[in-house]
C-alpha cells in the first residue's frame, strides 16, 4: 500500500508533466527557424480569441514558456500543493473554457492545435484530454497530498519559470515588422519541357507545287465566366487563363514537397498553368534553397506574416495551392490532411479539363 501512495502520485506527475513539455513543444514543431509554427499558434488560436497581431507575438511566447516551466515544475518539488498544481489546473481550466466556446459555437472540425501538427487533435478530443488531466490532479491534490514533499522555494520557482520564457524570447526574437507585401523581381527558370507537338499544318501550294506552312491555332478552351479572383493585387494577370497561385514558407517541408510536384507536372504537360507564389515573411533567404529543391524557379512574392495568413483565409492551412480558371477558384488545396491537402493527381486530371 505504501509503494501505492508514493507510485501514483510521481506516475500523475510524470503524465501531466510529459503532457505540458510535448504540447510546449509541438507548437513549434517541425520548422527549423520556429517562425511559422509560432505565428500559425498566433493566428489559428490567439487572433480568435481577440488578441492582436502586435500583442499576440508577446503572448504566444508567454504562453509557451509558462507551459515549458509547468511541465519541468511538476517533476521538482518547489511550492507544489500551493501553487505550482493550482496554477497548472487554472491554466487547463482556461483552455477548457475556450474549447468549450469552440464547440458550442459548432468549430469541432479539424486540429485545435493544442499539440500543433505534431499530434492534431479536435477541440473535443482536447478539452476530453483536459478534463482527465484536472481530473488526475485533483485526485493528487486530494488523496495524496500528505506524500506530496513540501519545499517551499518560491525564488527556485520564479527562476524556472523565467528562464522558460526568456529562452522562447530568445530562441525566437521577435521581428521587426516589415511592410504587408514585398514584390520581388526574379529572372524565372522555368521547368525544360520536352514536347515533340508541332503546331503547324504542311500544305503544297497549288502554283508552284512548294510546300506552304499555315498555322492552326489550337481551339480555344471553354472556360468560365472572367471574375475577379482578389488575387490581381498580388499578381496582376492571374484572372487571365489558367493559373496556379501558391502560399508557401519558405522553411516548410510540405511546402518544398508540393513545390517539387508542381514542377514534375509543369515538366509532363506544356500546357500546364503558369505558378505563382506567395512566400510567408519567415526566413525569405531559404527561398533559393526552396526553389533548388523544387527544381524550377517561379515568380514570386514575399509577404508579411500577418497579411500571408490573411490573404490565405480563415481555417487554411500551408501548403496552400488554389486552382484558378479566368479569376474562378475552381479548387483551393491547403494544409496537410484530410481532404483538401494537396492532391497532384487530382490537380493533373483538373487542368488537362477543356470545359467548365
Amino acid at each position: 500500500m505504501e509503494i501505492v501512495k508514493n507510485v501514483v502520485p510521481w506516475s500523475i506527475r510524470i503524465l501531466i508533466s510529459a503532457l505540458f513539455l510535448v504540447s510546449a513543444y509541438a507548437k513549434i514543431y517541425p520548422d527549423p527557424s520556429y517562425y511559422f509554427s509560432i505565428t500559425k499558434f498566433e493566428y489559428t488560436q490567439l487572433y480568435p480569441m481577440g488578441f492582436s497581431p502586435e500583442l499576440a507575438v508577446y503572448i504566444s511566447r508567454l504562453l509557451i514558456g509558462i507551459e515549458f516551466a509547468l511541465g519541468f515544475l511538476l517533476l521538482f518539488p518547489f511550492n507544489l500543493k500551493k501553487l505550482v498544481i493550482p496554477a497548472t489546473i487554472i491554466m487547463l481550466a482556461v483552455f477548457s473554457i475556450h474549447l468549450t466556446i469552440e464547440i458550442l459555437s459548432g468549430q469541432n472540425a479539424g486540429n485545435c492545435g493544442c499539440f500543433g501538427s505534431l499530434l492534431p487533435m479536435t477541440p473535443l478530443e482536447a478539452l476530453i484530454k483536459n478534463l482527465l488531466s484536472i481530473g488526475l490532479l485533483s485526485i493528487l491534490l486530494l488523496k495524496f497530498s500528505d506524500v506530496i514533499r513540501i519545499n517551499n522555494n518560491l525564488l527556485a520557482l520564479t527562476n524556472i519559470t523565467t528562464l522558460c520564457v526568456l529562452f522562447l524570447f530568445m530562441l525566437i526574437p521577435i521581428q521587426k515588422k516589415t511592410t504587408a507585401v514585398t514584390p520581388v523581381s526574379v529572372e524565372v527558370t522555368e521547368p525544360e519541357i520536352n514536347t515533340d507537338v508541332d503546331t503547324n499544318t504542311i500544305k503544297t501550294n497549288p502554283v508552284n507545287g512548294e510546300p506552304q506552312t499555315t498555322d492552326v491555332k489550337p481551339e480555344e478552351p471553354k472556360g468560365p465566366a472572367k471574375k475577379a479572383s482578389g488575387y490581381a493585387k498580388y499578381f496582376p494577370k492571374i484572372d487571365d487563363g489558367k493559373k496556379i497561385l501558391c502560399f508557401f514558407a519558405p522553411t516548410c517541408e510540405h511546402c518544398m514537397q508540393t513545390g517539387k510536384e508542381l514542377t514534375e507536372l509543369r515538366k509532363a504537360d506544356p500546357n500546364f498553368p503558369e505558378v505563382q507564389i506567395i512566400f510567408m515573411d519567415e526566413a525569405p533567404e531559404e527561398i533559393p534553397a526552396f526553389f533548388k529543391f523544387a527544381g524550377a524557379e517561379y515568380k514570386h512574392m514575399v509577404m508579411d506574416i500577418v497579411a500571408f495568413w490573411t490573404a490565405l483565409g480563415n481555417n487554411k492551412d500551408t501548403p496552400g495551392v488554389v486552382y484558378l480558371w479566368n479569376g474562378n477558384t475552381l479548387k483551393f488545396y491547403n494544409g496537410t490532411e484530410g481532404k483538401d491537402k494537396f492532391n497532384k493527381a487530382e490537380l493533373k486530371k483538373l487542368v488537362k479539363k477543356e470545359s467548365y
